[in-house]
């Protein structure tokens, strides 16, 4: 992981992992709610429920109560005048009275007629539930509640029940009415649906104000991070330059030193040398000076050469063209590559610095092709190109390795780069169907003021 990606992921890592949490508790704490919103809600309505039939069930004994206090334990009468009462009440679709006696036979029940006089203690509901014996048994206790399923007579589908019992000890009688519970799901179902809603809401609100908090976070980071990078690589970029200019010097400095100081005391010594062979009085001692000067004007001369190659006066003299021109046909009288040079578009109005930069790059191109392509054949291309300059280098040597990439240059094409890339130049190194290809642009930045102001 690279240092920036390090710097990013510190950065917007926990703003993330905060954000992620804050929305997992959110909706946590919002399912939570909901869910005992939703038992509160459903245990409300039951309440309600359970409170309407009680009262349904007292008005029922309210209109009874005179016939049933007045009446004996075996009127008839008086229980079928009690009877047609409780057929009667009425109050919708699914709400009536019942009356079981506490055998489990069935008294009255308006709206189911086949009931009547049928025996139903052993009637079990869809979940096992001994409906009528449990009725009677919360009766017989002093009257309350029970739970069960039971037919909608107004949609004929069973249904949650809930109903409330008393009993008439004296004819053994249990009255009751009860409460479908269905309404109470889809109410509650609805409250549901109310809350998730909310929930979803909830959720959204809080993924407008994260989403836009990482993305803004997230900018900044990248864009501190990429303007630190701009600003290492433009210090980067400078320091090379310098060490550049200082290499430059130095090089200019150690060639006028050994062209002018050590160049010109060596001819010196040989002048001095050949004088006294003139003069020296055996053969033998005329052939050993003679030696001499011979080594001496080897010696003369490489020093020249290395002189010539730290700076040489050609680039400053004649300028670029012909520096390279004389740099490639040494090349080529040295290694017998078959040289083909084009130079005659080049026009040559580039800063000392940019001259210069093209000069290595080609000493670094040349040394390359020597060390390493096998080539037999050189080509070099100089032009200039709407105010830019152009060069080309061609061989026909062994190519680029399989799968070459740019890490793997070595030192000599990473410093072709860097000297290209201080004068915002392109660098295209690649391969051609048999040999290699290095193309240098520079842009029109890299050309003296003068000639800069002349083009613009």
């Amino acid at each position: 992981m690279t240092f920036r990606s390090k710097i990013l992921v510190l950065a917007v890592g926990p703003l993330i992992v905060v954000t992620l949490a804050v929305t997992m508790l959110l909706t946590w704490q919002s399912a939570k709610l909901a869910r005992s919103n939703s038992a509160a809600f459903e245990e409300a309505m039951l309440r309600s429920k359970e409170g309407e039939i009680a009262n349904l069930v007292g008005v029922a004994m309210s209109s009874i109560q005179s016939t049933y206090d007045g009446a004996g334990v075996d009127d008839d009468a008086a229980k079928e005048r009690v009877a047609a009462i409780l057929n009667s009440l009425d109050y919708g679709k699914d709400g009536y009275f019942f009356v079981y006696d506490y055998a489990g036979n069935n008294v009255v029940h308006p709206r189911q007629a086949f009931r009547n006089g049928r025996n139903w203690m052993t009637l079990v509901d869809p979940d096992g539930d001994r409906v009528i014996r449990e009725l009677v048994a919360a009766a017989r206790s002093g009257g309350g509640y029970h739970r069960y399923k039971w037919q909608k007579p107004s949609t004929e589908a069973v249904a949650d029940k809930i109903s409330y019992v008393v009993a008439l000890p004296k004819w053994g009688w249990v009255l009751g009415t009860g409460a479908y519970l269905d309404d109470v799901a889809v109410q509650t179902s609805a409250a549901n649906a109310a809350l998730r809603e909310r929930t979803r809401q909830s959720f959204i609100i809080v993924a407008l104000f994260a989403v836009p908090a990482v993305v803004i976070v997230f900018s900044t980071c990248l864009y501190l991070t990429l303007d630190e990078r701009r600003m290492a690589d433009g210090a980067l970029k400078q320091l090379t330059q310098r060490v550049i200019d200082t290499q430059e010097s130095e090089r200019a400095r150690l060639a006028r030193e050994l062209h002018d100081g050590i160049s010109q005391d060596m001819l010196g010594v040989r002048f001095a040398m050949e004088l006294a062979g003139r003069h020296a009085e055996t053969t033998e001692l005329k052939e050993a000076i003679d030696e001499s000067v011979k080594g001496l004007n080897a010696t003369i001369r490489e020093i020249r050469e290395i002189s010539h190659d730290l700076r040489p006066r050609v680039l400053d003299d004649m300028g670029l063209a012909a520096a390279i021109k004389n740099l490639a046909e040494k090349f080529s009288l040295r290694t017998g590559l078959t040289l083909t040079m084009d130079m005659e578009t080049f026009v040559d109005d580039l800063s000392p610095d940019a001259r210069t930069a093209l000069f290595r790059v080609t000493q670094e191109a040349l040394n390359n092709v020597e060390r390493h392509s096998k080539a037999t054949a050189l080509e070099i291309r100089l032009w200039s190109e709407n105010g830019r300059a152009r060069m080309q280098i061609a061989d026909n040597g062994l190519g680029l390795p399989s799968g070459f990439i740019r890490q793997n240059e070595g030192l000599g094409l990473q410093n072709i780069r860097e000297r290209v890339a201080h004068f915002g130049g392109m660098v295209i190194i690649g391969g051609t169907e048999k040999g290699t290809k290095l193309q240098v642009m520079l842009p029109r930045s890299a050309a003296r003021a003068d000639a800069a102001t002349k083009a613009a």
